[in-house]
C-alpha cells in the first residue's frame, strides 16, 4: 500500500466530520484501531506465524480469542481487545497486561505531584485536559511507582570525596497510628570533585541524636564515600560526635546564620541593631583572633544583658570558627548551611499544598519528587570553581583524589 493509500481513509472520513464530538470520535476510533493493529503484530511475533498460517498447526501454542480493557488516554477513554494465546505468555509490549492508562497520562500525573497539585486537584485537573476520570486511589497508586525510584536513588554509589557535605532538616506534619505527628526528613547535599552539588539522600525520624546520625554517615560510607573534607550544618543534636566517629579527619563547620540567628531570638527590638552590628564584629573578623578580641568586647558590651548569647559562642567556638583556616573562596561555601535552606525553600514551595501527608511514604515521594525537579537545574558547577578546587587542593593535598 503506497503513502498516500494510507492517508486515503482518514482523509475521506475527515470530510465528514461536522461537529467537535464527531471529530473526537474519528481520533479515538482511529487510535483504537492503530493500538489494535500493533497488537496483532506482537502476537504474530510472539508465536512466530501470522493468523491463519497452516505453520501454526502443531506448534505448540495458538491463538485464544481477546481480552477486553479500557485504555483511559488523552483522546478518552479507550475500549480495545487485546488478543490471547493459550498458554498465557503473551505480554504486549504497546499495551501491558496490567496497564489502564496511557503513559502520557502517568507522566502528567506524576509530574503535577511532583509540583505539589493534592491529589484532588490532579483528579479535577486529569478530567478537564484529558477527559477522563482517575480517582484518588489510582492517582496514589501511580505516585507509589515513585517509590521503586526512591529506593534505587537511596542506595546508588556516591562518589569517594566529597569536598564539603551540608546537612539540615525539613519538618511535616505526618499521620501515623491515627494521629498527626511531626517529622523530620533530614536531607544531605555533597559537593563532588566536579564542583557540582548533589542530593545524596534523605532519611525521615521522628527524632534525631548521635546514634541516628551516625547511621546516617555509615549508610552513605556503605554507598563509597570514603572522605568528607568539612561538613557544614546546624548544631543538631549528636552531629557533631556522629561527624568525629564517622569522619575522624572532617572538618566540622557550623551555620554561622544559624547562630547569629539564635543569638538575637530574644534580644528586645531596640537593641538588636546595634546588638547585630557589634556581632558582625566577631564572624566578619579577617582571622580567629581577632574575632575573639571582638567576642570579649562583645560580651564585656552585652554579657550581663544577653548572657546565654556569650555563653553560646564561646562553648561553639571551635567549630563556629573553623572557616578563619581557609581562604575566601573556600569561607563563603562552609560558613553557611544556605545551600540546603535553598533547597529546603523550594522542597516548601513544591509540598504547600500537602498540609498532612497520610504516611512517611507519602512525604518521601512528595520531597523526592521535589528534589529532582531542582536537581534538573543544578548544570553548572558552583561559582569560581576553578580557584576553589585549587584553594581545596592547596589545604587537604593528597585526600581531595583528583589529581
Amino acid at each position: 500500500m503506497s503513502d498516500n493509500e494510507l492517508f486515503k481513509i482518514p482523509e475521506e472520513a475527515l470530510k465528514k466530520i461536522r461537529t467537535q464530538k464527531e471529530f473526537e470520535d474519528f481520533f479515538q476510533q482511529l487510535y483504537k484501531q492503530g493500538v489494535e493493529a500493533l497488537l496483532q503484530a506482537e502476537i504474530n511475533e510472539h508465536l512466530g506465524y501470522p493468523k491463519h498460517d497452516p505453520a501454526g498447526k502443531n506448534s505448540g501454542n495458538s491463538r485464544n480469542g481477546f481480552s477486553r480493557k479500557t485504555l483511559k488516554t488523552n483522546l478518552g477513554e479507550v475500549p480495545l481487545e487485546v488478543p490471547r494465546d493459550r498458554n498465557a505468555t503473551f505480554d504486549p509490549v504497546v499495551v501491558s497486561k496490567h496497564e489502564r492508562m496511557s503513559a502520557k497520562i502517568e507522566h502528567a500525573i506524576i509530574t503535577m505531584y511532583s509540583r505539589g497539585m493534592t491529589t484532588r486537584d490532579i483528579e479535577a485537573t486529569i478530567k478537564d485536559i484529558y477527559g477522563v476520570e482517575v480517582s484518588e486511589g489510582s492517582i496514589s497508586n501511580i505516585t507509589s511507582a515513585v517509590l521503586e525510584d526512591i529506593k534505587e536513588w537511596q542506595q546508588r554509589p556516591l562518589d569517594p570525596v566529597y569536598f564539603v557535605v551540608w546537612m539540615d532538616g525539613i519538618v511535616f506534619k505526618v499521620r501515623q497510628n491515627g494521629k498527626v505527628q511531626s517529622k523530620t526528613i533530614y536531607l544531605m547535599i555533597g559537593l563532588n570533585q566536579t564542583g557540582h552539588k548533589e542530593v545524596l539522600g534523605m532519611w525521615i525520624s521522628e527524632t534525631e541524636s548521635a546514634s541516628f546520625w551516625l547511621n546516617v554517615l555509615t549508610d552513605i560510607k556503605a554507598r563509597g564515600v570514603k572522605d568528607i573534607l568539612i561538613a557544614s550544618t546546624d548544631n543538631l543534636t549528636g552531629i557533631r560526635q556522629a561527624i568525629k566517629s564517622a569522619f575522624p579527619e572532617a572538618i566540622t563547620q557550623l551555620c554561622v546564620v544559624h547562630q547569629i540567628r539564635n543569638s538575637t531570638r530574644y534580644v528586645v527590638w531596640k537593641d538588636r541593631k546595634q546588638f547585630l552590628a557589634d556581632l558582625k564584629n566577631v564572624y566578619g573578623a579577617i582571622n580567629r583572633e581577632m574575632a575573639y578580641d571582638a567576642l570579649e568586647e562583645f560580651a564585656r558590651k552585652w554579657g550581663s544583658k544577653y548572657a546565654y548569647a556569650i555563653k553560646s559562642w564561646r562553648d561553639n567556638w571551635d567549630e563556629l570558627t573553623a572557616y578563619f583556616d581557609y581562604p575566601g573562596e573556600i569561607r563563603r561555601i562552609i560558613y553557611t548551611t544556605n545551600a540546603i535552606e535553598s533547597l529546603n525553600s523550594t522542597i516548601r514551595k513544591y509540598t504547600k499544598a500537602k498540609t498532612v501527608f497520610p504516611d512517611d511514604q507519602a512525604a518521601l515521594k512528595a520531597v523526592y519528587l521535589a528534589i529532582a525537579n531542582v536537581e534538573k537545574r543544578w548544570t553548572m558547577p558552583i561559582r569560581d570553581w576553578g580557584s576553589v578546587i585549587n584553594q581545596f587542593i592547596i589545604k587537604f593535598e593528597d585526600r581531595c583524589g583528583v589529581l
